[in-house]
């Protein structure tokens, strides 16, 4: 028993000068090493928290150290925010006595939120900047930190005295009842977007019934997630972008979400749609850009080849990744010249349920993986519907229809059904082998003269939404010098070669060597 004691009383003493030693520290000799000399928080709006930023902090000496101090260099009035490896330290902005193990590294996290109107400042947008400093005097280490903040219009539903939020129809259920979400109606003052600010909207922006939302060319528009823009009964929406000479794209008109950091600019579903609803008319959107949604354009339950004009033009308009459809038509009709849209989740264009479709001079492809994703889905019937089918009539002339997968093009007619027209005229279409053609509905692939089947497109940047194509393009001066005097530039501007016109959007161009 003895013995026991002893060497119980030897291997405490032991536990005890090891720990000891774990908490000998030294004070900063000046020579932390950083993950990086400059944190460059993305682009924010006014009022509305970024994201978190991390720097690590190392200490590659053979030295415990203790750190005075970790502070922000406009101290408690910063508007930035830290944490370091998990304390809160003085209102996130002042640390001291910080330990730091031989070898060993930290994490400081780090968060703003600025009002845009605490600095004076005429521009829409400024950079806001601090120092994270380590020690003081002669051993101080610095770490500069930069943020863009932009100033902007905020649209969001209002609060009632209990604190229940606004809201607005958005359909019925199963037995006709009406299904409202969190939204409000755009009033007479805010039915006209300039591009002076970037807008911001929070849940579901409407246009009333019979009213206009006009949007100039230039404005940028950032939905937070779950957003949407909704046409009512009546209602339309014109956008009138027009050509940018800059990279800059001074004149686009871009819907995108509010995430402005860089891992988001090409991130799908990060909102959810401009969604046009039944009885809503005369929308014509014009050098348009639509980014990151769920769907991009969304036409329901319209009268289709019925309605004597049509739901929506489109004019030089671009829609990328969508984690649904890029555009989503429902018995609608629908008129698109120079349209671009990629990765478009299942289908880029699906025309369901019948309506009506004119296409001249755009580009559908998607990449998404999957047997069943396609560039452009068209249908003619929705099982158990009434009526269960509705007449389809699909034009695309000058078109290219492509896709990574097997098939860039879907025909889905009903069974026994008469009313499935989709004529194809100069298209360049991504077909696999395995479709029987010599069925009457994709019958129309066999005519080389009219159509190219597969081919190389010769897409410059697919993953970067870059749809130009290149010499070398099987769709160069295939197109019907016809059709293409209806639209005689390209996307771009570029006039259009009317002998011999290349398929799609654009004109082909010669690549820089990549």
């Amino acid at each position: 028993m003895r013995n026991t004691f002893i060497f119980l009383f030897i291997i405490a003493v032991i536990s005890l000068t090891s720990c000891r030693k774990d908490f000998d520290f030294e004070p900063s000799s000046g020579n932390l090493g950083f993950s990086k000399d400059t944190v460059f928080l993305d682009t924010v709006f006014t009022n509305i928290g970024s994201s978190t930023y991390t720097l690590k902090v190392y200490n590659r000496s053979d030295k415990d150290i203790s750190i005075p101090t970790i502070q922000l260099a406009k101290g408690m009035n910063s508007k930035y925010r830290m944490m370091v490896d998990g304390m809160q330290g003085t209102g996130g902005k002042i640390f001291n006595n910080v330990e730091l193990l031989a070898k060993d590294s930290l994490f400081i996290f780090i968060e703003t939120t600025i009002d845009y109107n605490d600095f004076a400042n005429p521009d829409a947008e400024y950079l806001y900047t601090d120092q994270i400093l380590f020690d003081n005097g002669t051993k101080q280490q610095k770490v500069q930190l930069v943020t863009l903040v932009k100033d902007a219009i905020f649209l969001y539903p209002n609060r009632d005295n209990e604190g229940n939020y606004e809201q607005i129809p958005i359909g019925v259920d199963e037995e006709g009842n009406p299904i409202t979400g969190r939204g409000f109606f755009l009033d007479d003052t805010e039915r006209h977007w300039t591009k002076d600010k970037p807008y911001v909207i929070y849940g579901y922006a409407g246009v009333p019934a019979n009213e206009t939302l006009t949007i100039d060319a230039g404005t940028r528009v950032h939905f937070h997630s779950g957003s949407a823009l909704i046409a009512y009964n009546g209602s339309s929406i014109k956008i009138n972008g027009s050509q940018s000479f800059t990279d800059q794209l001074e004149n686009e008109v871009i819907f995108e979400g509010d995430r402005l950091e860089p891992a988001f600019s090409d991130s799908p579903g990060q909102w959810l749609a401009v969604w046009l609803t039944n009885g809503s008319t005369g929308h014509e959107f014009t050098n348009l850009t639509i980014k990151n949604a769920t769907v991009g354009i969304l036409v329901s339950g319209n009268s289709g080849i019925n309605n004597p004009t049509p739901d929506l033009k489109l004019k030089n308009v671009q829609i990328y990744n969508s984690s649904n459809a890029g555009i989503l038509a429902q018995t609608g009709y629908v008129e698109g010249e120079n349209v671009v849209i990629n990765w478009g989740g299942s289908s880029s264009f699906v025309g369901s349920y019948g309506g009506k479709y004119d296409f001249k001079h755009c580009t559908f492809n998607n990449n998404w993986s999957g047997s069943r994703k396609y560039a452009v889905a068209l249908d003619n019937y929705i099982q158990g519907a009434t009526p269960e089918v509705q007449p389809l009539e699909a034009s695309f002339k000058n078109c290219i229809i492509f896709s990574s997968n097997q098939s860039g093009l879907l025909l889905n007619k009903k069974e026994g059904s008469d009313n499935f027209n989709a004529t194809f005229t100069k298209c360049q279409i991504k077909l696999s082998n395995s479709i029987n053609t010599t069925n009457n509905i994709y019958s129309f692939v066999n005519d080389n003269t009219n159509i190219i089947r597969n081919g190389n497109p010769n897409f410059l940047d697919i993953n970067k939404n870059k749809l130009m194509i290149g010499e070398d393009s099987s769709a160069n001066g295939f197109g019907d010098p016809g059709v293409a005097a209806q639209v005689p530039n390209d996307i771009k501007g570029t006039a259009r070669n009317t002998a011999s016109p290349d398929l799609g959007a654009y004109e082909s161009i010669t690549f820089e060597e990549r």
